[in-house]
Parts: structure tokens; sequence; C-alpha cells
């Protein structure tokens, strides 16, 4: 286990940043698969060894090898957080027994960093990182649901990705100026992911995202950053409630049945 731990805190530092640049690129068209990192003061590619090691940009203070012009953290903490989610999800199906889907959820985690950054810098969510995920979260969470015979998974998966889409499609034809399609596109994405585990975890991150959206936009409003009018993206609240959900689903199912009156 410390093997596999460790591998997967390098792959997520290396994920991080493929993200970093993804997420910077992707908005205004640049290619996903030949983008590497760069300097945006003198755009000189970073070497793959310095762009993947947070310790480089400590030990360069911050600075550009090149020009020396000062790099923000928001880099080194886009690599961190990516490894930081890796090992805690890995760790988190090694307890459940589910293992075996853990490429579709670092896969899930590696897509939701970079487009919930998108999201918030840019308001939207790409068809170019969107799209192409369905076959692969598919794919992978069937492989692994054949791999552990667990038929329901696979039905779960299946009513997931149909039902979430769904509600969301619902929800942008009723109410359009509030819910965008890139959401819509993204929620049978997540429904998949959350579904794989049971329906709770389904459920947990379906209301989670509205309940964080909800209290961000009170605390916004309240701090006078903020007013009723005010679009706030959505994206990042659905995968940030997802990604709740895939931790403590059970624990907040349990919250709300033992501790709400009436549940």
């Amino acid at each position: 286990m410390p093997v596999l731990i460790a591998a997967v805190a390098l792959l997520g530092l290396a994920a991080g940043s493929v993200l970093s640049v993804i997420g910077s690129d992707a908005p205004v068209g640049a290619s996903l698969i030949r983008a590497a990192s760069h300097c945006l003061s003198c755009d000189q590619p970073i070497r793959n060894r310095r762009s993947v090691f947070v310790v480089s940009w400590l030990t360069g203070r911050g600075r550009c090898a090149g020009c020396r012009e000062r790099i923000g953290a928001h880099s080194p903490l886009l690599r961190l957080t990516a490894a930081l989610l890796f090992v805690s999800v890995t760790l988190r199906l090694s307890a459940t027994h589910q293992l075996p889907a853990l490429p579709a959820y670092l896969y899930f985690v590696a897509i939701g960093v970079a487009l919930a950054r998108i999201d918030i810098d840019c308001k939207r969510l790409p068809n170019a990182i969107v799209l192409p995920s369905y076959p692969v979260v598919l794919v992978l969470l069937s492989a692994a649901a054949l791999w552990q015979q667990d038929w329901s998974a696979l039905l779960r998966v299946v009513v997931g990705t149909v039902g979430l889409f769904g509600f969301y499609l619902i929800l942008a034809v009723v109410y359009p100026t509030g819910m965008g399609f890139g959401d819509v596109k993204l929620a049978g994405i997540l429904g998949a992911v959350l579904a794989y585990p049971s329906y709770t975890a389904l459920l947990v991150g379906a209301l989670a995202a509205f309940v964080l959206a909800a209290v961000v936009g009170a605390v916004l409003i309240v701090s006078k950053h903020g007013s009723g009018n005010q679009a706030i993206p959505f994206g990042p609240f659905m995968i940030a409630g997802s990604l709740i959900s895939i931790f403590a689903a059970e624990l907040i199912a349990r919250f709300y049945l033992e501790v709400i009156p009436g549940s």
C-alpha cells in the first residue's frame, strides 16, 4: 500500500502540471495534447522535472529560471491539490474495497480540478474536456464493476448517468438563467461517479452542490461581495459536492437520519 500511495502522489503532481496548462490554455482554444508548461512572462518552456515537483518552485523562490519573473502560487497549489486528492481518493477506495475503480476516480479528480478552475476563471465548462470524459468514465467504471462482478454497481452507473443528466436538463429548461447546458453535460459524468458506490452517494452529492452554492451565495451577499443578480459558476459546486459525497456520503446520510427530527 505505501508503494501505491507514493506512486499515486507522484501521479497527482504530474497530473497537476498538465492541469495547470489545461486550466490556462483550454478556454482560449490551445491544444490540450501538445501544450506544455511555460512562463507567462518570457514564454520559456518549463522543464518537466521542474514543472512536476513543487519543491522546484520553492527552491527557485517562486521565480522563472529564465527571466526571473515571479511565478504565481496558483500553479504549485494546483499540483499539491491534485496530489492530495489523488492520495485521499486512493485511501478512501481502499477502505471501501473499491480499488478496481481507482482509475475512474483519479480521472474524475483530474478533470474536476481542471474544470473547476476554468469555470471560476471563464464561467464555462469546455466540451473538449467534458464530452470525451463520458466514454472514459463509463468504460473505466464498467471495467471495475465487471472485475468485481458487481452487476448492481453497473446498473447504478447507468441510472446515475441518465438520472442526474435528466434532472439537470429539466432544471436548465425550466430555469435557463440559473443553469447552463455546460452544467447539464457535466452532470451525467458526476452521476456515474456518484452512483457507482451507492444511490445514497448519488443523492448526497447532488444535494451537496446546491447546499454549497446557497451557502456561498448567501455569504457573498452578506459580505457585500455579490448580489442576487450576480452569476456564480455552478460547476465548482457540483464537483465539490461530488467530492464531499465520495468521502462522507454515509456519514452525512446517517447524521440526517439520526439527528434531524422527523427524518
